[in-house]
């Protein structure tokens, strides 16, 4: 995403991995790499300026190198995240990235980065439901966002609806679902 526009990044981390029965960001790749290493490299190959992770205070595998951000309401789910982030920033948009989103690839927030422009973030959307967790979010949806997170509504999907002037949609293609897989249990 070379250009003269900036956009930061977050990381969604802070899942309690429940299912998973371990920490996923801590996951192992098939080349060694943990998952959230993997999803960071994705966030600076897709032209990151800079990049949080939101994580939990008990998560101490984050490195001091990197920039924390804690969720702006407790139990809020991926939104408090954005939340997060989208106040933290210091560019007009924040890429999304989950962390249990393994096969996700740089060139899908190159295309998104491509559809931005001021004031206006793009998501995918496959079988008429959004993609939120690898999306642009632009920092004018923060005062929507925080007052759904304030009514305790966090789906993702009622915020981007409410917020359709805000968002470019790109159609996800059929050889972009897979990347699109969400791993909560070992296989």
């Amino acid at each position: 995403m070379a250009g003269a526009r900036p956009f930061s990044a977050v990381l969604l981390a802070a899942g309690q991995s429940q299912r998973m029965g371990s920490d996923k960001a801590m996951l192992a790749t098939a080349d060694g790499r943990t998952w959230w290493e993997r999803q960071c490299a994705v966030l600076t190959q897709a032209g990151a300026a800079e990049i949080f992770i939101s994580a939990r205070p008990e998560q101490t595998w984050v490195p001091a190198t990197m920039t924390v951000v804690r969720d702006a309401e407790e139990s809020g789910g991926p939104l408090a995240g954005i939340v997060a982030a989208l106040e933290r920033t210091a560019h007009g948009h924040v890429a999304v990235l989950a962390v249990d989103l393994p096969a996700m690839r740089a060139e899908w927030f190159t295309a998104l980065w491509g559809a931005c422009g001021p004031g206006v973030g793009a998501v995918g959307k496959y079988r008429n439901y959004f993609e939120p967790l690898a999306a642009i979010y632009p920092r004018e949806i923060l005062p929507t966002a925080r007052m759904a997170l304030a009514r305790g509504e966090g789906s993702l999907q009622r915020l981007i609806a409410a917020e359709a002037a805000r968002f470019a949609v790109r159609e996800i293609g059929a050889d972009e679902a897979m990347w699109f897989e969400n791993r909560n249990e070992r296989v």
